[in-house]
């Protein structure tokens, strides 16, 4: 099985986002999450970790520093 489950990291903590992913498509700044039974979901978010050997791939959002 090549299916891994996305954790978005909120608060510090590790947020279950999609289970069964088998597809991750960059859009811009935008990531399309597939999973094996057709559900989608489209977030603003970098890639943290990709962990095969678990597999685990950890999301966070970016963050925007402001410059003076």
């Amino acid at each position: 099985m090549c299916q891994s489950n996305v954790y978005l990291i909120q608060n510090g903590k590790e947020k279950l986002l999609l289970e069964e992913v088998i597809l991750i498509e960059f859009q811009g700044k935008k990531i399309l999450l597939k999973s094996i039974f057709g559900e989608e979901e489209i977030i603003e978010a970098k890639i943290k970790t990709i962990d095969l050997f678990r597999h685990r791939i950890i999301l966070e959002k970016e963050t925007h520093s402001q410059r003076n």
